[in-house]
């Protein structure tokens, strides 16, 4: 089938309707036209019955129903389904097709079902017969990249599974296929409309399967968090198998038991700003306060984190967002320990604070933004960093040669130019009064 790559003529357009001046030659069928028409085959695996849960439907206090679309196979009246991913087994009682009362739905059809017994069902759960779903909360796949942005590392997105959402984190890009050659291309960063290999991470357990085993549960598409806007689809390989082998341990010793030994509720204050705003002058000064007051302090600064914990990290965007990663799972540690954490990091990029923000619970975090302009930040140069940013002697410097974004909806916004040390620290204390009572 010919074609025109850059311009895509005759990819879409009704050849008789609207035909190409750059091919008038060409008569055969667009292909759109060929795709429209061509035979989806079904996997060989897909006989089991699967419907993903759209949505629950309480109609009164004696009806519960369970709707969403059959993705494969078929079910009928007192069949026996399975509820993922809880496990729970039930009869179905009744079936619904609009209000047409059925004994047997197949493939393609939108029902309510109706079960015999109540169970624990939200959207995003599953209703199988006859498969052997698995849960995961790592695992491989192929991506099509579809953002003007590039794809990272450490990248954080909403991704949504069938009807399941849950919050993924881009753990590695293994590598990225020629679409020509179909051969494996390295490379740290995505492109749009490049293909590439990847490992996500989950925040909780989902039900998945591999693509060629059930298509509905084996494609995915990334959502960015702040735009909604659709970054990538893509279809799940396998599960990543360290992530079988890893269960929660359960604690005598809880965060609240601790919390309420210490008599404080734990939280982070995690400041953000230039370099040279006055963070950690900012950030010392207020553990001392909160010291003194008789609260349990933990102050982790950007530059010690980077000479211990973070010292095989760069300054690149990929090694910025796992920066920012670690220090967040530091801090949520730190807080279930029931201490008050103090974070100081330039951490310029929105996105890697909202990722923070969710590491450590919305709950339990505080954003503080240290807004000194550029212009004061240079003429401060404590550590004579600007200096050498500005004679290229320092790549990837912050508010220099790499963007630093400004916090969309901070908590507390402090204002150095013009105000004391003291006066920003007691701002700081007012706005967290409430926590700290």
């Amino acid at each position: 089938m010919e074609r025109r790559k850059r311009e895509g003529d005759f990819s879409t357009s009704k050849r008789n309707l609207n035909p190409s001046k750059n091919m008038p030659w060409y008569k055969k069928e667009t292909l759109l036209e060929y795709l429209e028409k061509a035979e989806i085959h079904e996997g060989r695996n897909e006989e089991g019955f699967l419907m993903p849960v759209q949505r629950v439907c309480r109609l009164n206090h004696s009806f519960c129903g369970y709707q969403g679309t059959v993705t494969s196979g078929a079910i009928s009246v007192g069949d026996e389904v399975t509820i993922l991913p809880s496990g729970e087994r039930s009869q179905v009682q009744s079936l619904l097709c609009a209000t047409k009362s059925v004994n047997q739905v197949e493939a393609g059809q939108a029902v309510t079902i109706q079960l015999e017994k109540e169970v624990d069902v939200s959207r995003g759960c599953v209703l199988a017969r006859g498969t052997d779903l698995k849960q995961t909360k790592m695992f491989q796949g192929n991506v099509l990249w579809m953002d003007d942005h590039e794809l990272v590392q450490g990248r954080t997105f909403l991704m949504k599974i069938a009807t399941k959402t849950v919050s993924a984190t881009v753990m590695s890009i293994k590598y990225k296929i020629d679409v020509n050659t179909g051969s494996q291309l390295r490379g740290q960063s995505v492109l749009k409309n490049e293909i590439a290999v990847c490992e996500f991470a989950l925040a909780e357990n989902t039900v998945f399967s591999s693509f060629q085993e059930h298509k509905a549960l084996g494609r995915f598409i990334l959502i960015d968090r702040f735009t909604n806007m659709t970054s990538a689809c893509g279809v799940i390989n396998f599960a990543l198998r360290r992530s079988e082998n890893i269960t929660w341990q359960k604690l005598d010793i809880t965060r609240e038991v601790r919390a309420q030994k210490m008599q404080q509720k734990p939280f982070t204050l995690w400041f953000t700003g230039l370099s040279g705003s006055g963070k950690s002058t900012l950030a010392n000064e207020l553990e001392k306060a909160l010291s003194i007051d008789g609260k349990y302090t933990m102050l982790l600064d950007g530059d010690n984190v980077r000479m211990g914990l973070n010292k095989d990290l760069g300054f690149e965007e990929k090694d910025r967002i796992e920066n920012i990663r670690r220090v967040a799972e530091v801090s949520k540690l730190m807080n279930d320990a029931g201490l008050i954490v103090i974070t100081s990091f330039i951490s310029p990029y929105e996105m890697d604070r909202q990722n923070a923000k969710n590491i450590i619970g919305s709950e339990n975090f505080v954003e503080v933004y240290v807004d000194t302009s550029l212009e004061e930040c240079e003429r401060r140069d404590v550590k004579g960093l600007y200096k050498k940013a500005r004679n290229n002697q320092i790549p990837n410097f912050t508010g220099i040669t790499s963007p630093f974004e400004v916090p969309v909806q901070a908590d507390i916004v402090v204002h150095t130019e013009g105000c004391t040390v003291e006066a920003c620290v007691k701002q700081i204390i007012d706005g967290i009064q409430r926590r700290i009572m």
